[in-house]
């Protein structure tokens, strides 16, 4: 370790680690990883980076060994530690996209399981056992649980009566034949802090900015800028076509033909651009022009 102030920071390896990476780089850090290392160099002398399993971090931040960390709200209470770690800030992405991750209690589709209570002296699989215990023990049920090593899915009804699964789509379930009883729930990707690190103004500014940038390249997944060239005369009009992160930024056009044009430019949401574009080019917007974003910061 170099440099006389550094933040030592952990970063998802497995199924997350490339969507990390990817958000990161679009924050501004230039991520390189070693396919065979485990230390990213991530191209700011201040970061320490280490990739860990996200099952894991929230112990090494809980204790001090990392100052700060992302991992998944659902490994935190597995570990239960969440109320020995900041929460500083969600971020909303998992390994398949914009989402938060559902871990759901399911049974196969014939079962007669339909509740928690349907559950007393049953056999769950599950890799959340801590969590899955707990929540038979406030229910006052008494059911085996059992850690799952994977293909969690094809053991039920086979080999166990439920399972305790995370989700994105729920397209794996519905392949098993499965049916969600209930949704326990929704886990997102939290950047989360050490105390002692959290009460450390250098530390803390840092672990603030890291947690703004990646705010902000979350934010422009979902965003894209539109410019545009509108005659004063129906500027009324295509402003009332277009949303708007905040108020449109509209700016006076030289013209050689006398007649008055402005430019107008907005932030808008990438799902809305090929319902938005024909209708804007409608109401008197030309040379429409679309770009990508790498951050927005409110």
């Amino acid at each position: 370790m170099s440099g006389e102030r550094q933040l030592r920071i952990g970063l998802p390896k497995g199924s997350l680690q490339e969507a990390t990476v990817e958000i990161f780089r679009k924050a501004g850090w230039r991520v390189s990883v070693d396919v065979r290392g485990y230390h990213p160099d991530m191209g700011d002398p201040e970061l320490w980076a280490v990739l860990l399993r996200a099952q894991e971090m929230a112990v090494y931040v809980a204790d001090g060994v990392l100052d700060c960390g992302l991992t998944g709200l659902d490994w935190i209470l597995e570990q239960g530690r969440e109320n020995d770690v900041v929460m500083v800030t969600d971020l909303i992405y998992s390994k398949q996209g914009m989402r938060p991750y559902k871990w759901v209690l399911a049974v196969h589709e014939n079962s007669d399981i339909h509740s928690w209570a349907d559950l007393e002296g049953k056999r769950i699989a599950t890799e959340l056992v801590n969590v899955t215990r707990r929540e038979l023990e406030k229910r006052g049920v008494h059911a085996t649980v059992e850690y799952s090593w994977g293909a969690t899915e094809a053991k039920c009804p086979s080999l166990v009566d439920a399972i305790v699964e995370g989700t994105e789509t729920g397209s794996t379930l519905r392949a098993n034949n499965l049916r969600i009883v209930e949704v326990l729930f929704e886990s997102t990707t939290k950047l989360i802090a050490n105390p002692q690190a959290w009460a450390d103004p250098w530390k803390r500014q840092k672990i603030e900015t890291i947690a703004m940038m990646l705010q902000g390249a979350l934010a422009a997944e979902e965003q894209v800028g539109l410019k545009m060239n509108v005659a004063r005369a129906n500027l009324e009009a295509v402003l009332g076509v277009l949303p708007a992160l905040k108020r449109p930024t509209i700016s006076p056009l030289a013209s050689n033909d006398g007649e008055d044009w402005v430019a107008v430019e907005a932030v808008v949401s990438n799902r809305q651009v090929r319902e938005l574009v024909p209708r804007l080019k409608a109401a008197g917007a030309q040379g429409i022009i679309e770009y990508p974003l790498n951050k927005v910061i409110p």
